[in-house]
């Protein structure tokens, strides 16, 4: 774990929120100068706190319209079925989140698609294409409540 201090906390939040701030933007708002602003974020991504920079795209705009939280059971834990498993997932562009889990299932899939038809389609020719799945468990989002990638870096006596 690294150690921030109250201004690493602060650039990270701002540009959690906007990640096109400018460095300038950013040292306004610190009541910093331009450098050691820009110091701070060259360290940050160079430490790999700051992983990289993203534009958050609608799904739902751009006719991605169903999501499905999809539990996998592996039928055998070898290191070499797992690691065929994590490849085969890391390549399909359905799957937006894989997690490794404990217990009932191995592994919990974010998987975006167009409609319940696309849904299928993925089931039944790319996972259900994989050797080593025992049972999957498909869950259909109704309704999205809270989505954020932020994760909170103030606390309540910092902002």
């Amino acid at each position: 774990m690294y150690n921030l201090d109250d201004t690493d906390c602060k650039i990270l939040h701002y540009l959690q929120q906007d990640a096109t701030l400018k460095t300038r933007e950013l040292s306004e708002k610190l009541n910093l100068s331009y450098t050691p602003v820009y110091e701070r974020i060259r360290r940050l991504e160079k430490e790999g706190i700051i992983k990289k920079y993203v534009a958050l795209v609608d799904r739902e705009k751009v006719g991605k319209k169903l999501m499905v939280f999809c539990n996998i059971a592996l039928k055998e834990h070898s290191l070499t079925m797992g690691e065929k498993f994590v490849k085969a997932v890391l390549a399909m562009p359905e799957v937006m989140e894989c997690f490794n889990i404990s217990g009932d299932y191995d592994f919990l899939l974010k998987i975006v698609v167009n409609d319940m038809s696309q849904y299928q389609h993925f089931l039944m020719q790319k996972l259900g294409a994989l050797e080593n799945i025992g049972s999957s468990h498909s869950l259909f989002v109704m309704g999205e409540i809270k989505n954020t990638s932020e994760i909170e870096m103030l606390d309540s006596k910092t902002k």
